[in-house]
């Protein structure tokens, strides 16, 4: 891996920032291996700090209306596209703003399902500038990819799934909550990324999942997973989800289970959602339910449920917590708001069992 960070970067938002579709940029305001987070742009709430916006507390990662304020607050080195929306699309605005980053001389990286290296003005713009482009969800060339060989089976780190009942829920940043509480707790802990965030964030090991051709999809997660063993040797690997198991849009999480074989599984949910992400008229399935079929399909436990708090008060989130906790039995938690020692009282009995 190169040295990190690479970099600054200003992390383009606009319209976005404090929304499921922003959720790229959320990301890189709460922690960033990759690069060093200068601002981000969005027009919506310029003037504000990005950290309070997000989660309450000030990062000191000052929301910027342009990328020209940007450019006038420090020297970045990259551009980074911070949004999400659905389909991975770039739409006419976010594609002039690119384009006004490499012609500043920044370097680009996007996670859209839009390549920003084949539109041939933007690869024209970079090549006269001297930038790189790099999509992070173009897929590798297949003879790279590997096919599931049942390798699986020589890990012997505990690996513990974060999944969630939908899309842009949260599994990620409860992923990285997690291991930084293990590791706190004295257990080496690595997170298995598998999507284009934890890739910006600097992830050391993962796959880009939703790039990938389906027949491959099992083996890169296996290889992954064999990868972080043979180099790092952790006690235990947190896996971090995709989309939901019954999700209409981003049916995710099945690979995961089959391919990663995990330990158990801590599932994330938003108490307020009744409608999957992103498509209305499409209800949410219970939790109980989904909690069901995630302990069929994997024969493993759900250990813990992890709760999105969007839409609710810190009381209204405790109510849900405690509501949740008497009707599965397992422990309900907000690690966002209350902190993760709930999260890892869970993990540990269940650590100890597997390792006896």
């Amino acid at each position: 891996m190169s040295k990190l960070p690479e970099g600054r970067a200003v992390v383009y938002c606009e319209g976005a920032f404090g929304t499921t579709n922003g959720k790229t940029a959320h990301g890189l305001v709460r922690r960033s291996r990759r690069y060093d987070v200068s601002s981000i742009v969005d027009s919506r709430c310029a003037g504000r700090d990005a950290g309070q916006v997000l989660d309450g507390k000030p990062t000191g990662i000052p929301i910027v209306g342009t990328l020209d304020e940007a450019l006038r607050l420090a020297t970045p080195t990259h551009f980074v596209v911070g949004l999400a929306p659905d389909g991975g699309r770039l739409d006419s605005a976010a594609r002039a703003a690119v384009l006004h980053a490499v012609r500043a001389g920044l370097n680009v990286d996007s996670g859209l399902h839009d390549f920003l290296s084949d539109d041939p003005d933007i690869a024209a713009a970079a090549a006269k500038h001297g930038v790189r482009i790099r999509d992070v969800r173009k897929p590798p060339d297949r003879k790279e990819l590997h096919f599931f060989s049942g390798r699986i089976a020589e890990v012997e780190s505990f690996r513990i799934a974060l999944l969630g009942t939908d899309s842009a829920v949260g599994k990620r940043t409860t992923a990285w909550i997690l291991v930084d509480a293990l590791r706190a707790a004295g257990h080496a802990a690595e997170l298995i990324g598998t999507g284009q965030t934890a890739w910006m964030q600097g992830a050391r090991y993962g796959i880009v999942l939703d790039s990938l051709v389906n027949d491959f999809i099992s083996g890169e997660i296996e290889h992954a997973i064999w990868r972080c063993w043979t180099e790092a040797q952790p006690e235990v690997m947190v896996l971090e989800g995709q989309g939901s198991l019954m999700n209409p849009a981003y049916p995710g999480g099945m690979e995961l289970l089959a391919a990663g074989r995990p330990h158990a599984v801590v599932l994330q949910h938003a108490p307020t959602r009744v409608e999957y992400d992103g498509f209305p008229g499409h209800a949410l399935h219970p939790l109980d339910r989904q909690i069901r079929a995630v302990e069929i399909l994997s024969d493993k436990p759900v250990i813990a449920v992890t709760v999105n708090h969007e839409g609710m008060t810190p009381d209204e989130t405790l109510e849900a917590c405690a509501r949740i906790q008497r009707s599965t039995g397992v422990p309900a938690v907000d690690v966002l708001r209350d902190g993760p020692s709930r999260l890892v009282e869970a993990v540990l009995p269940v650590l100890t069992r597997a390792r006896a």
